[in-house]
């Protein structure tokens, strides 16, 4: 990310470099304290607010106009800051170590905390590469008022709302003890077996619309890409699906079949699941 039009001195990925080596002693702080509580989604919380921690640090250091400065804020704020709060008080606080830790857990063995450990600092990495999309916001030398930046402010809003959305669906429908080895197939969860994740990517998808034509664009691809690939491939998917498949294998074997696993659409009818299968 170099200078545009003269505007911009500096060069502001050295800050990522700082970020990420913060954030490499902040998870290992919250390693320790994992090992004592034994819940490791206090990383996931940790990554939340270490996000917001870094952009803030960002804004103090972006040689732009104010209204970027709060616009930036206000992006990371309101995005990290419901996800953070969300995990804290639904997998954290007074709660049992998330299922999908727990098979981790009994997958490493003894070499439990030295993977734990590294994965912590995976998510310290994770900070530094998805806080880019928004310093090429931050770094924008132009007034937030273009038509693709209102654009993809359109796509964030709608992304947060729905991942907050799935997040309260999901919320209510485990605090019901009625449902207890039963499978979410209501709300937005009859359209998606995880909307929550595609709302999720959607989310970082909206920075790549937000700063087309930016200097430092191709930065903001890290987020849709990165997140795709975690989701899809690594943490997010196929750990959730495992868990789902181990607990409530024929209800949700069957919701496999019906509904599309990530971006939302009309569920099949059984007649339609049998017919493809």
């Amino acid at each position: 990310m170099g200078s545009e039009s003269g505007m911009i001195e500096s060069d502001p990925l050295p800050l990522v470099m700082t970020a990420y080596l913060v954030m490499a002693v902040v998870m290992g702080g919250l390693w320790v304290v994992q090992r004592r509580i034994q819940n490791a989604a206090v990383g996931d919380v940790g990554w939340c607010a270490g996000l917001i921690g870094s952009v803030l640090w960002y804004a103090t250091q972006a040689p732009v106009n104010t209204e970027r400065i709060f616009l930036t804020i206000m992006l990371v704020t309101l995005y990290a800051g419901r996800l953070g709060h969300y995990i804290l008080y639904d997998r954290v606080i007074g709660k049992e170590e998330d299922a999908r830790y727990k098979r981790l857990r009994k997958k490493w063995g003894a070499s439990e905390q030295v993977n734990m450990f590294a994965y912590f600092q995976v998510q310290a990495f994770a900070v530094a590469a998805f806080s880019l999309p928004f310093l090429v916001v931050l770094w924008n030398p132009r007034l937030p008022s273009s038509l693709v930046e209102m654009l993809g402010l359109l796509i964030w809003g709608i992304a947060v709302a729905g991942e907050a959305k799935a997040d309260r669906q999901l919320a209510h429908f485990r605090a019901d003890p009625r449902n207890q080895g039963r499978v979410l197939r209501e709300g937005l969860w009859k359209y998606s077996r995880h909307p929550n994740y595609f709302f999720e990517w959607l989310h970082w998808c909206s920075y790549v619309v937000m700063t087309l034509g930016a200097s430092g664009w191709i930065y903001t691809w890290v987020g849709p890409i990165g997140m795709w690939i975690a989701l899809a491939y690594v943490t997010g998917i196929p750990r959730t699906e495992e868990q789902a498949r181990s607990s409530r294998y024929e209800e949700y074997k069957a919701y496999q079949a019906t509904t599309n696993e990530f971006f939302p659409w009309f569920p099949r009818s059984r007649s339609e699941a049998s017919s493809r299968s």
